[in-house]
């Protein structure tokens, strides 16, 4: 083993009981009827940015929202399983270890004979991603990709497409690959975001999603036609087709639909500037209104207090009402799921010393998780990735970095470089790793700048 596992952990017991309840016997005949009766609906759906993933240990996504609503509705257990592809996600439902796919599949006229479709129906396409800046001339039909540069990962499926508009145009356009496998999808997005290269490839709800982290991405241009895509069931399960069907067209239904669409598609999702742009400047050597609470709980972790501030910063610029797209909320950005393991009702959020008693006792568990790591600088650097993430995702880039060749009790330029992978199929789905996909850049980010934080208030706090 390459770290030692804590023998009956919180986080172990979350992670087994949200993904693993008990069990239903597999029955293909099973429809609406005898799921209500078992008390439990099993969905699968694959891991990826716009479907299910874990962020601080907490399942989310916008498919698993969904799915657990529905679930809810129906006073429902959730079981979510997740598949390694699209063609092993159908085997599932097909065999019966699943009664719905979570996840939007494409209905043609093969898919039709086998399945059911319902739910909320989308429309999937390919997008060229462009800067859309004051000044920036936005293209607006494909012809104008001739003559351009674009970007995208060698051998993917973006690759393919446009290689093939290529051929519809007659050549001309630029393919420019990318063989650094260290550069993921979301780097190139984010590169047209800064000028650093001009277009790229994405599927549209993935480019709709980074919007919300870079707003001045353009993403209309399609490249593709639109193909119409759902979950599905069995064809054995006319009733659980009905249900959903009811709970995506009913008032309550429509409204959650909304609300989670504006979570993840809406609502801004920008990282707290770094420091060399906005930090409120120290004065007489006060950083916030907070500093007596965090100077009384920084001592439990054995930290300085600047360091327990430079967090607290960093997940809600000391406003103790904060709450973000995430639902962390108060000063130390707390999920609601921790703050019930850590015996705090979701009311206790809200009062600053409660919350930072909260932050300093995860962050706790987390470093007690990591007290293989012997280098005291690189346990604060883990802590803190694991703080920003969950120790399940830092558990999987160590086993990556260590697969890799790489140092796994290292941070910068060994675990980190995997953290920012993670959001790569390639590396999430790999054996060694079990908790899947991560929008890794915000973790990978988020370590130097609490960190250069911290050594600018220690400086300004110095007597």
């Amino acid at each position: 083993m390459l770290y030692k596992p804590l023998a009956i952990s919180w986080i172990a017991l979350l992670l087994i009981s949200s993904c693993y309840p008990s069990k239903r016997p597999e029955d293909r005949s099973v429809d609406f009827g005898e799921i209500v009766a078992s008390g439990q609906i099993t969905a699968v759906t694959l891991n990826s940015s716009t479907t299910y993933f874990q962020f601080k240990m907490q399942p989310m996504g916008y498919e698993y929202d969904l799915i657990a609503d529905f679930a809810k509705e129906h006073q429902l257990a959730l079981n979510i399983k997740v598949a390694e592809n699209e063609t092993r996600l159908i085997e599932m439902l097909q065999s019966g270890e699943a009664d719905v796919a979570a996840y939007p599949v494409q209905i043609d006229g093969s898919m039709k004979q086998d399945v059911l479709s319902c739910g909320h129906e989308r429309q999937s396409y390919l997008v060229i991603v462009q800067r859309a800046n004051p000044g920036d001339t936005i293209l607006q039909d494909v012809t104008q990709l001739i003559g351009k540069e674009v970007y995208v990962n060698s051998g993917s499926t973006y690759q393919q497409r446009l290689e093939s508009l290529n051929s519809e145009l007659g050549g001309g356009i630029d393919i420019m690959h990318v063989v650094d496998e260290t550069v993921t999808s979301e780097d190139l997005i984010e590169m047209v975001s800064t000028g650093i290269i001009p277009y790229t490839v994405s599927e549209y709800n993935v480019a709709q999603l980074s919007r919300t982290y870079f707003r001045n991405i353009n993403i209309n241009l399609e490249i593709n036609f639109k193909y119409r895509a759902s979950w599905v069931v069995r064809k054995s399960s006319p009733l659980l087709a009905t249900a959903i069907n009811e709970w995506a067209s009913n008032s309550e239904g429509i409204n959650s639909y909304q609300a989670i669409s504006k979570r993840y598609f809406e609502r801004s999702k920008d990282f707290v500037p770094i420091l060399g742009s906005i930090v409120p400047r120290v004065v007489n050597g006060q950083i916030s209104p907070y500093d007596p609470l965090l100077k009384k709980y920084a001592q439990q972790l054995g930290w300085d207090w600047q360091l327990l501030a430079s967090i607290a910063y960093q997940e809600s610029k000391f406003d103790p009402t904060a709450v973000g797209w995430s639902n962390a909320e108060g000063l130390m950005g707390i999920m609601p799921r921790t703050a019930t393991h850590l015996g705090f009702k979701a009311v206790d959020m809200q009062d600053p010393e409660k919350n930072i008693r909260a932050g300093v006792e995860c962050l706790a568990e987390y470093k007690k998780a990591l007290t293989d790591v012997p280098d005291s600088l690189e346990l604060i650097k883990l802590t803190l990735a694991a703080y920003n993430a969950g120790i399940g995702h830092i558990n999987d880039a160590r086993q990556l970095a260590q697969k890799y060749g790489k140092d796994p009790n290292v941070w910068d330029k060994n675990v980190a470089e995997f953290i920012r992978l993670k959001s790569e199929p390639q590396y999430y789905t790999d054996p060694v790793c079990q908790h899947g996909y991560l929008r890794g850049k915000e973790t990978y980010q988020y370590v130097p700048e609490v960190l250069e934080r911290y050594h600018y208030y220690k400086q300004a706090t110095a007597k």
